[in-house]
């Protein structure tokens, strides 16, 4: 009687009348729990930061942007993907800043989807240096 009233219930108030409804909210919660997960620790993901300044979007950013956050999902590459301000290299937009769990950041400029999906393979999975790094202009002080 009781799990009648819940499948009542539940079909009222959330939609839910077959079991593929279930499966698919169920996929839903796990991938909002998933995002605040990789947020609370993304030192142990790949981090990708990509330039989206006037100049970035204007040469291409935001392309490049869903590039990598298509990809790096459809490849099983956990990684979090956002948007930063100028980086300061408007030279060499779109830039992408990615940083390896336990490695140092590495910036690229002249990104596009291309340049991108070789990034995935050569650094990302293998930690191969691949052409268009910009090189450290300045250090950071530590206190």
């Amino acid at each position: 009687m009781i799990i009648f009233y819940i499948q009542i219930r539940m079909e009222h108030t959330t939609g839910i009348k077959t079991l593929a409804d279930l499966k698919r909210i169920q996929e839903e919660v796990s991938k909002r729990i998933g995002l605040r997960d990789k947020a609370e620790n993304p030192e142990s993901l790949v981090q990708v930061k990509v330039a989206m300044a006037t100049c970035g979007i204007a040469s291409g950013a935001k392309e490049v942007m869903e590039f990598f956050a298509l990809e790096l999902d459809k490849r099983g590459i956990d990684a979090v993907v956002t948007q930063t301000g100028c980086m300061g290299y408007c030279f060499a937009e779109p830039t992408v800043e990615i940083t390896l769990p336990g490695r140092e950041p590495m910036v690229f400029g002249y990104v596009n989807p291309k340049k991108a999906d070789e990034i995935i393979e050569r650094y990302i999975k293998n930690g191969e240096l691949v052409d268009g790094i910009i090189p450290q202009n300045y250090n950071t002080i530590e206190s």
